[in-house]
């Protein structure tokens, strides 16, 4: 008579509380790296009355298999969006042209590069 041991079923709830925690974690970053680039971007974005820079907000877009971490600003007028007018420059009714001031870029990468940083981080130490 041989003794062994049978199993019968799967791991399906384990992996999916597994997933689960591990999303929650993730979470966790992406907040906290989405109120920052909210701050950086409303402390350099140019200032006449502050409402473009105070129309910051972020998301965070859950999809099959990734997650996006989007920024948005809702300050619009006579449907144009302010913010992407400042960043890019816009032609005056007269005919002339306002450069842009390039300040989401330089606001933004830093916030980038510490997600960045910490996503290779945390790779790093789970293998």
């Amino acid at each position: 008579m041989s003794s062994g041991i049978k199993q019968k079923g799967n791991f399906k709830k384990t992996n999916n509380f597994l997933r689960y925690v591990l999303d929650q974690q993730y979470l966790d970053i992406l907040n906290r790296y989405g109120a920052e680039g909210v701050r950086a971007l409303s402390a350099n974005t140019p200032r006449d009355t502050g409402e473009t820079a105070s129309s910051w907000s972020y998301e965070i877009i859950r999809g099959k298999n990734k997650i996006i971490l989007a920024f948005n600003n809702d300050h619009i007028e006579k449907g144009v969006p302010i913010a992407v007018i400042l960043q890019y420059g816009h032609a005056t009714r007269n005919g002339g042209w306002v450069e842009g001031i390039d300040y989401i870029n330089p606001a933004i990468q830093p916030i980038f590069n510490k997600i960045a940083n910490d996503a290779w981080g945390r790779v790093v130490h789970v293998q």
